[in-house]
């Protein structure tokens, strides 16, 4: 899994490591929140007591923060991609000659979409980031 980062997201892994004590190199934008994926064992203690370091890491830097599991394999592909798009909801995920093909209901697939396909276009980055894999919504 590749990662590129930015001066930015350099500044929100270095606070996100020193208010939740959990270091992780996966930051990316999502529907204008700023995703954090750590590794499963730690994601209680990303999050914190009561949503504690979430709500202080989003006050510090103004923005909606979200915390997710990293995904191990593409098999966990189709619950990292619905922790990272919720509350919207997949009726189907699946691997396909190599891509994810995601089909969803008329009005998620509109929220998935986003205006002028910039969800799409950030979840087929996402996808390519993480899996080295083309996504495509149906």
């Amino acid at each position: 899994m590749t990662n590129v980062l930015d001066m930015d997201f350099i500044r929100y892994l270095n606070l996100f490591e020193k208010i939740s004590r959990v270091r992780t190199n996966h930051c990316f934008r999502y529907n204008n929140n700023i995703v954090f994926a750590v590794p499963k064992n730690v994601f209680s203690k990303a999050i914190g007591k009561d949503g504690r370091n979430i709500r202080k890491i989003s006050e510090i830097l103004g923005k909606r923060i979200k915390i997710v599991r990293i995904a191990e394999d593409e098999r966990d592909a189709e619950r990292f991609f619905s922790d990272v798009v919720d509350p919207f909801t997949f009726k189907s995920f699946k691997i396909e000659e190599g891509e994810f093909v995601v089909s969803a209901s008329r009005q998620n697939k509109a929220g998935l979409i986003g205006r002028n396909k910039t969800r799409l276009k950030e979840m087929q980055e996402i996808s390519e980031q993480f899996f080295n894999r083309k996504l495509r919504l149906v």
